[in-house]
């Protein structure tokens, strides 16, 4: 891992269309009800087996509710060995996130059974 993000640096980013991968590991349910624009859902237990289709990035910034577990996320992508670029966390993660979300529409029996927590324990 490269460090932390913050939410401003990040959208700053984004606008400048700056090349950044944005690695939700949240849930598919927390992801429907709202992530960052342009980010694609890799949930926490899924990122070792997906992980070579992130190595080939440039950039990655790992995003979770609260900027805890997506720091886990960043270490493991950045020790994989076939990933060469940088890798930082969101750091307030997206309970800090300030700006618009992108929705999928999760319906409310969906919202009832997501849980708020912060993911589940590290593979390593």
């Amino acid at each position: 891992m490269d460090g932390e993000i913050s939410a401003e640096e990040l959208r700053e980013l984004l606008e400048s269309n700056g090349d950044v991968r944005i690695v939700d590991i949240r849930s598919p349910a927390a992801f429907r009800r709202g992530h960052i624009p342009t980010s694609e859902n890799v949930p926490f237990g899924e990122l070792t087996a997906r992980i070579e289709d992130i190595a080939d990035a440039e950039r990655v910034v790992t995003v979770c509710p609260h900027g805890q577990a997506s720091q886990q996320a960043a270490r493991l992508i950045g020790s994989f060995e076939g990933f060469s670029g940088r890798v930082d966390s969101l750091e307030p993660g997206i309970e800090g996130w300030p700006y618009d979300l992108e929705t999928d529409g999760a319906d409310a029996d969906e919202r009832a059974d997501e849980t708020t927590e912060e993911g589940p324990e590290a593979p390593f």
